[in-house]
């Protein structure tokens, strides 16, 4: 009977911490860093992909030409080879800006602005159809929501903006300002040359003594 009362606060203690788990909605600092971390590899993996094809014709990709021609006739956007160009660009390099985690926010949402662009002009009128040839939205639109995580959450602390961060921005307490610091830092300035001058006339005066 002991043993069954005292095994009963720590299976409740236990059951708590398992509910607790499972239903936690405000993630912890940590458990954003670890979630981020496999979307920026899948984001960078695919967007480094179709921009290399785009660009490169790599990985048996279209090329510039091919692309400019599907993005005249196809998604109705001229003249193609900029769009192509463009296009390239911002999903090979935001691709590599998002795995290494530099300028992170703005990369994913160039991402982002890229898949909304090609569900509104190739995709949307598809609808969710994956089994045909003619794609349909469903991709352009997990890919959009990865990237607008990104934009959200930022890159985390496995990242060049966190170095950036850490470094280079001065942080600034809660309820204070800028241009606080900035007055803060001439009145110290201003004491310690009054007290500077204090010093040296009483040096002076016990001289002439």
């Amino acid at each position: 009977m002991s043993v069954t009362a005292s095994q009963s606060p720590k299976m409740r203690a236990g059951a708590s911490k398992l509910m607790r788990a499972i239903f936690r909605s405000r993630p912890t600092p940590l458990s954003v860093d670890v979630a981020v971390i496999p979307v920026r590899i899948a984001l960078a993996w695919i967007f480094v992909y179709y921009g290399a094809g785009k660009l490169f014709g790599a990985f048996n990709g279209p090329g510039i030409h091919r692309s400019a021609l599907f993005f005249s006739q196809t998604a109705h956007l001229r003249p193609g080879g900029f769009f192509a160009v463009v296009a390239g660009i911002i999903e090979f390099g935001g691709a590599i800006a998002v795995a290494v985690g530099f300028c992170s926010r703005l990369a994913a949402l160039a991402l982002f602005g890229d898949q909304v662009m090609a569900m509104i002009t190739v995709t949307w009128a598809n609808g969710i159809n994956a089994m045909t040839t003619k794609p349909g939205y469903e991709f352009d639109m997990a890919l959009a929501v990865m990237a607008l995580m990104i934009v959200a959450l930022g890159a985390g602390r496995v990242s060049i903006d966190s170095v950036i961060e850490r470094r280079l921005l001065t942080p600034v307490e809660p309820g204070t300002s800028d241009s606080s610091h900035v007055v803060e830092a001439v009145d110290a300035d201003l004491s310690r040359t009054a007290e500077t001058s204090k010093t040296a006339s009483v040096g002076g005066l016990r001289d002439v003594d």
